[in-house]
């Protein structure tokens, strides 16, 4: 059943792709009627694209009032539906907090998961357990609270190691009273919610307040805080004087994504995230961050004011609203860090790299790149790719490359190399009808035989290698060439097939896959041709002279420096050197005449 276009609205809303009954694709546009047509335009996007439009049979749209309803309306509606094509960033696990036992008469600092929205006995959610872990160890380092359970606390009869440690204030045994206890409660509650700054600030009023009292005991325990606080500082590996931010970096590499955050409170880096999508289908950075975002926030209440995003998205407004609507809460989105932030916005950037760069293995990287080739190409399957090029100086010493392609990369075993006739050399044309000729005798192998062959020429060199090609039992054996681009300036290059120019994005995986071989048998040619070249030139007049092989010639040479001073030197002086014999230097006086 053909999909009718026509039917699909101009305003903003959100459009569900179907196969069958099976929701496959749910997105949102501020006009839908643009951004439905764009899927099934008759140029080739990339492969997720191409699939969404082969399997989709009906589309379903709903018109809202803006963008930030569509945004609110879509995001519901993967999180229930849940597609195949759409990045699902949420999961079903439950987000880590700091919970304080406020029930019992001396409460104790825990680590805590849930889902839902908390009272005041929480504090979070962190973005890592690692994170909390981190601050409870701060709070006990500092305020002495206890962390064990309510059962340990009951049963003890003495203090335990934590004690011993100081990390405890060993209320189980009556050490420390209700009061003052309730107090170190509240002091640690303040510290999670404030800067160091501000703790600080407390503890040294505290101190005074303690002095005025004449209460010296109470202010030497308050100081040995304010202590332990500024050692705790000086340790942490990662200082920011930025207060409140989190930072949100997305990187993409072949089908996969790779999102990084990075969560500041208060100054303090309270955790990291990274996400990693494999087969990831979107329209646009935009929506990716937009996903991020909106999910990361989704039950959450401690919201920044800042969200710094390493894109600049073409419309942050939407978000901005996003959060007004949702979260009653105004954040602003930003694009350029500040100097205090840009180390931490540094490291968030390398994350969402190094996210991908640990799971993406080296036949990924040509699988997907060879893939890509196939469609644009129109092309079946690629599984092996030949490329071949011409070196020479001035027609002289010419030699062909041929490398090899794979899934796995450069095949370098498979590599050949060919010497020029004298007659064609200089001729790139001739020289490559004679290298396909050649090599066209060794495909009689499926193994060797390759999928496509790109050439580093024009279209007079295409022309003639397809003619040879065409005129072989190898018949269906693509070729392409790579032709050099304006001052020979990369990424201007145009790549030529059968039916002209092959429109390739100058950054897909495939046009950089092109390059490399055609970068790699230039390589491998000139590599030869200089080898070739050197060899000509050690020849000299010795090498025709009888008894003077490889070893005297190196004597002799490395002797006299030179042939003119072998040709002046004494009978005397060459019988000298190391197999000369009275023989020898007869010959060479007779040839070097």
């Amino acid at each position: 059943m053909p999909i009718n276009l026509k039917k699909v609205p101009d305003t903003p809303g959100v459009y569900k792709f179907f196969n069958n009954s099976e929701i496959i694709y749910i997105g949102k546009a501020k006009n839908l009627k643009k951004r439905v047509s764009s899927y099934f335009g008759k140029s080739f996007k990339d492969r997720k694209t191409s699939q969404i439009k082969f399997l989709t049979n009906k589309i379903e749209t709903f018109t809202t009032k803006n963008e930030v309803e569509a945004l609110l309306l879509e995001q519901m509606l993967i999180k229930e539906n849940k597609p195949k094509f759409n990045i699902l960033l949420r999961d079903d696990k439950t987000y880590p907090y700091i919970y304080f036992s406020l029930d019992h008469e001396f409460p104790g600092v825990y680590s805590k998961r849930t889902k839902n929205a908390v009272d005041k006995k929480y504090f979070g959610p962190f973005v890592s357990s690692e994170a909390v872990k981190k601050s409870i160890k701060e709070i006990q380092t500092i305020f002495k609270i206890r962390n064990c359970s309510d059962n340990t606390f009951a049963n003890r009869t003495r203090p335990c190691i934590e004690f011993q440690m100081k990390r405890c204030s060993a209320p189980c045994v009556q050490n420390i009273n209700k009061v003052d206890y309730f107090e170190d409660i509240t002091s640690a509650k303040s510290f999670l919610s404030s800067s160091d700054t501000k703790t600080i600030q407390k503890l040294t009023s505290d101190i005074e307040k303690a002095v005025s009292k004449l209460d010296f005991e109470k202010a030497a325990e308050i100081r040995d805080r304010l202590k332990r606080l500024s050692l705790l500082k000086e340790e942490q590996s990662v200082v920011t004087l930025a207060n409140d931010i989190d930072i949100f970096s997305v990187s993409s590499e072949m089908s996969y994504l790779g999102i990084s955050t990075i969560v500041v409170r208060n100054g303090k880096i309270r955790g990291t995230k990274t996400h990693l999508i494999k087969q990831a289908h979107f329209d646009s950075f935009d929506e990716v961050y937009q996903s991020a975002i909106f999910n990361f926030y989704d039950n959450q209440t401690d919201i920044p004011k800042k969200i710094l995003c390493a894109y600049a998205l073409e419309d942050k407004k939407i978000l901005e609203k996003m959060f007004q609507k949702k979260h009653k809460k105004v954040v602003k989105i930003i694009h350029s860090p500040s100097k205090s932030i840009r180390p931490i916005f540094n490291l968030c950037n390398l994350n969402a790299v190094q996210v991908i760069k640990n799971h993406i293995s080296k036949e990924d990287k040509y699988t997907f790149a060879l893939n890509e080739i196939s469609n644009y190409l129109g092309m079946k399957d690629i599984k092996k790719i030949e490329g071949y090029d011409i070196s020479h100086i001035s027609g002289d010493n010419a030699v062909a490359s041929c490398v090899v392609f794979s899934k796995t990369g450069p095949l370098k075993n498979s590599y050949r190399l060919f010497n020029i006739p004298k007659n064609l050399s200089g001729n790139d044309v001739g020289s490559l009808e004679h290298v396909i000729e050649r090599r066209l005798k060794y495909y009689d192998d499926l193994k060797t035989k390759p999928d496509l062959v790109l050439i580093d020429g024009g279209k007079s060199q295409l022309k003639f290698v397809n003619r040879v090609i065409h005129e072989s039992e190898h018949k269906d054996i693509e070729v392409i060439s790579i032709v050099k681009g304006s001052n020979r300036v990369r990424a201007t290059e145009t790549i030529i097939g059968k039916t002209g120019v092959v429109e390739l994005d100058k950054y897909s995986k495939a046009f950089l896959l092109l390059q490399e071989i055609r970068d790699e048998s230039h390589r491998f040619a000139i590599q030869a041709q200089r080898k070739k070249k050197s060899s000509k030139i050690t020849e000299s007049e010795l090498d025709s002279i009888e008894g003077i092989g490889k070893v005297k010639k190196q004597r002799l040479i490395r002797k006299f420096k030179s042939i003119k001073k072998i040709k002046s030197a004494s009978k005397t002086d060459l019988m000298l050197v190391e197999g000369i014999n009275e023989k020898i230097v007869m010959k060479i006086r007779e040839n070097l005449k």
